[in-house]
């Protein structure tokens, strides 16, 4: 069958890998006509998120807020920050990202635009988001804190949170939940994670999804192979009942 085109592509977490993203983005040979999205997590961790926010900010391609993006925020754009808060950041790939710009220094249009990034994207049948929503909250009610950081409470929904859509996700690398392995995608009730832990040493697979044609592109950050696969290919079931259900609301990583 041939493809559909135009198409359109969701990448999961970069977090700073820009030479494993411009691999994966040959892969798939994204084109003008394509309508490209970003999960989040561009930054921390990986050793050129500048050069992945430059590019992505560029392009003017659409791009998510992450649980990273609003680390970074909750330091670099608040000046009552706490020590723990700073700590935090740096802990969880911070270092990296300030390392990664030549002056050391977050420029302010860079700030700017992820004080911009939307917490959701609705395309009718998709619904994209950097973590899961809330199972218990309206769309309407969902914070930028349920959207960014939520993990089990999502991932064990023993029904779908929409009817008519399927939220797709990053956030959590899939091999994390129960009876997935490094570089698959997960697939519970009414959503598909993507994160396959590109910055990961189990795993280094970034991907991008073509949801038009249902394929998945991946591309490794550390060996540079690459592979293309049908999703139906790519993806392990997550049964929610053997989800662990954590007491904490939000589990920072």
């Amino acid at each position: 069958m041939s493809e559909i085109s135009p198409r359109r592509i969701i990448i999961g977490d970069v977090h700073g890998y820009y030479q494993g993203l411009m691999t994966l983005l040959a892969e798939i040979a994204v084109t003008s006509t394509d309508e490209v999205y970003f999960l989040g997590d561009l930054i921390d961790r990986g050793p050129q998120s500048a050069q992945v926010v430059n590019f992505v900010k560029e392009n003017n391609y659409s791009c998510l807020l992450g649980n990273h993006e609003q680390m970074l925020l909750s330091v670099v754009g608040n000046k009552s920050s706490s020590n723990q808060t700073m700590h935090a950041w740096l802990y969880s790939g911070g270092q990296a990202t300030i390392a990664s710009y030549q002056t050391a220094q977050i420029p302010q249009d860079h700030i700017d635009w992820f004080e911009s990034l939307p917490i959701y994207l609705d395309l009718g049948d998709v619904w994209l988001t950097h973590a899961g929503v809330d199972p218990d909250k309206s769309v309407s009610e969902q914070t930028a804190d349920d959207l960014c950081w939520i993990r089990d409470e999502f991932h064990s929904l023993q029904q779908p949170y929409f009817q008519d859509k399927l939220i797709i996700v990053g956030h959590t690398i899939t091999f994390s939940l129960p009876g997935v392995a490094p570089g698959q995608l997960a697939q519970g009730q009414g959503w598909l994670d993507i994160d396959t832990g590109a910055y990961h040493p189990r795993s280094g697979w970034l991907t991008g999804l073509d949801i038009t044609n249902k394929l998945v592109y991946q591309a490794n950050v550390f060996n540079h192979c690459v592979r293309t696969l049908p999703l139906e290919k790519a993806v392990s079931i997550v049964e929610p009942k053997k989800v662990k259900v954590s007491n904490r609301h939000k589990q920072r990583a």
